[in-house]
């Protein structure tokens, strides 16, 4: 029997989970030993790189592009042809990744240049020649972990969300270890996470295979030309732009702030990983299943369970988003302090990345939004419309990050981001009722009415009972985690109370 948006959507939020308390562990052990410093921003421009390219060539928009073709060809062809478009598009992803690798790794300083030109024109140009040794050792993460997406992308849209979504726990494992271990035989110590990231994309890569093999769909190298090829190509270039408009306002952010002063790119990254957490288990883990199933309900022209799945997905984003939103802004210090606020990462840098979480956090809403509704022109094979609406939000954002990074530094690139992922989304949102394919009903807005009242009881008790920041400064790790933990937990349970006496069945909707 087909799995309810709801079971799928909670097993890639629980391995999300999983993935993400590594992942808060992994950068524990990075701000512990490495702070926040001209060292650490050479290495988070190294890593962030082959991340942004990732997103477009993985999980991005390769994975929304392929994803519908597989579902279409799943539903419609024979076994043999299936395997046959699996075979081709792996072989198409896997010769041009090595292409650009190859290319990345021999022009390592340029790319370094192109992407992070601050650290180059600074009067000590260690941090730039350092990036440059680690990006000839990260890239070829790239070329992994989009093979592993590849993987990822088969196995959902054979109903296994969990393995996927549980992968990434590898990077973060290898990268825990190279902080504790690695680094301590290196003579550049933060080499070691270089290494680290290397490891971990092979270990991903290597961890799913045996699940490809039980569905007999492990991709094999298929030259020659096939109709599908030319589908994909059509449906990736714009797909590029359109779903990783917030991948290129981050990398943009990253270019800038390599101008601001040193630990700039720092502040942005920690700041920027607790946004994440929320936004993956909410926003990635329901865009996941929505793509998966939107791609499938097209296929099979079945219009009122096409309509059904995005409004559900909207819904539970909104009762999970906006608290979360809520709880980022109000407990940014406290988050920052407690997690990452340890030996080499002192007072300032937690000050400085609570401020920009802040920024970050105000927008965390419309990051969901943005995740849940370019997939669904996706899932019709338009790509075309997220373009549309990617190219306002992007250069919006643009201006707003030398306007607002003038003044407010980079507080104000975490702004700019914010602001472009709103007009993103509401021109997204604009082309489906322009095109209509869906628009917000009445019951959206009564959930709306119910869930921001409930946000509001909740925002008084934090702002009321919330621990003094000098409490958490004067007190020892596990008292701090005590601390926030109270907080975070009482929070949940008078905003899911009061939702409740409201009327509101989550298993219901």
């Amino acid at each position: 029997m087909e799995k309810s948006l709801l079971k799928s959507s909670s097993i890639v939020t629980v391995m999300t989970l999983l993935s993400r308390i590594f992942g808060l562990v992994r950068d524990f052990f990075i701000a512990r030993y490495f702070g926040a410093n001209g060292l650490s921003d050479a290495f988070l421009v190294a890593f962030r790189i082959p991340n942004f390219f990732r997103r477009l060539f993985a999980e991005g928009a390769f994975s929304q592009a392929f994803i519908p073709i597989l579902a279409e060809s799943k539903a419609n062809k024979s076994e043999a042809e299936v395997q046959l478009v699996i075979n081709h598009i792996g072989t198409k992803l896997f010769t041009v990744l090595i292409l650009i690798t190859v290319v990345a790794v021999l022009l390592a300083p340029i790319v370094i240049f192109l992407f992070a030109w601050g650290f180059y024109f600074k009067p000590d140009t260690t941090q730039f020649y350092l990036a440059s040794d680690m990006l000839r050792i990260t890239f070829p993460y790239l070329l992994l972990i989009s093979l592993t997406a590849l993987s990822g992308a088969i196995l959902n849209t054979y109903d296994n969300f969990s393995v996927p979504a549980f992968t990434p726990v590898l990077l973060n494992i290898s990268l825990i270890l190279s902080a504790v271990f690695l680094s301590r035989y290196m003579a550049t110590p933060i080499m070691a996470l270089a290494w680290g990231v290397l490891v971990g994309g092979f270990a991903q890569l290597f961890f799913q295979i045996p699940f490809l093999i039980k569905i007999k769909r492990l991709p094999k190298l298929q030259f020659g030309h096939h109709e599908v090829l030319k589908t994909l190509k059509k449906r990736l270039i714009p797909a590029l732009f359109g779903v990783s408009v917030s991948q290129i306002n981050l990398l943009i952010d990253t270019m800038i702030a390599s101008t601001l002063i040193a630990g700039s790119v720092s502040w942005l990254y920690y700041s920027d990983r607790l946004l994440e957490l929320p936004l993956a288990l909410i926003g990635i883990a329901l865009a996941t299943v929505a793509l998966a199933k939107l791609s499938h309900y097209y296929a099979k022209n079945d219009t009122k369970e096409f309509t059904s799945t995005i409004n559900k997905a909207l819904l539970y984003a909104l009762l999970l988003g906006l608290p979360s939103c809520v709880g980022l802004v109000m407990l940014s210090e406290e988050l920052i302090v407690t997690l990452f606020q340890y030996q080499e990462f002192d007072s300032y840098a937690a000050k400085q990345s609570s401020l920009s979480l802040k920024a970050y956090g105000a927008g965390l809403i419309v990051f969901i939004a943005v995740k849940i509704l370019a997939p669904v022109f996706l899932s019709r094979g338009d790509t075309r419309t997220p373009v549309k609406a990617g190219i306002v939000a992007m250069v919006s954002n643009i201006f707003l990050n030398i306007i607002l990074a003038y003044y407010y530094g980079h507080v104000g690139l975490a702004a700019a981001t914010s602001i472009s992922a709103l007009l993103n989304a509401a021109f997204l949102y604009y082309y489906l009722r322009k095109q209509s394919i869906f628009r917000l009903n009445n019951e959206f807005f009564k959930m709306l009415f119910k869930v921001i009242f409930a946000s509001i009881i909740m925002a008084l008790y934090v702002y009321f009972t919330s621990t003094n920041i000098d409490n958490y400064l004067q007190s020892a790790a596990l008292e701090r985690i005590i601390m926030i933990s109270k907080t975070i937990l009482i929070s949940v349970l008078i905003y899911f109370s009061s939702l409740y006496l409201m009327g509101i069945r989550i298993n219901k909707i």
